[in-house]
């Protein structure tokens, strides 16, 4: 199985990396956000980038620190799609 991979370097390219992952899962913003217990909206502002000062924070000291933030998936097989 192939992988998908997302350099973090601030806030939204986080949400940028769910919503990609949430839509190669084939999950609506409404399914996932029943998943994880937080409301559609909440997670739009996830997806969105705009959900936390903190994490552009933390981001940020690790990158000063020299550390790379990468989120991997699976990608869907060819033959699934």
């Amino acid at each position: 199985m192939s992988t998908r991979s997302w350099q973090v370097r601030r806030g939204t390219d986080l949400g940028l990396a769910i919503a990609e992952a949430r839509r190669s899962k084939g999950l609506t913003q409404a399914e996932l956000a029943e998943e994880i217990q937080v409301s559609r909206p909440y997670l739009t502002l996830m997806e969105n980038g705009r959900s936390s000062r903190l994490l552009d924070h933390l981001l940020r000291a690790l990158r000063r620190l020299g550390a790379e933030v990468t989120v991997t998936w699976p990608a869907p097989d060819s033959a699934d799609e």
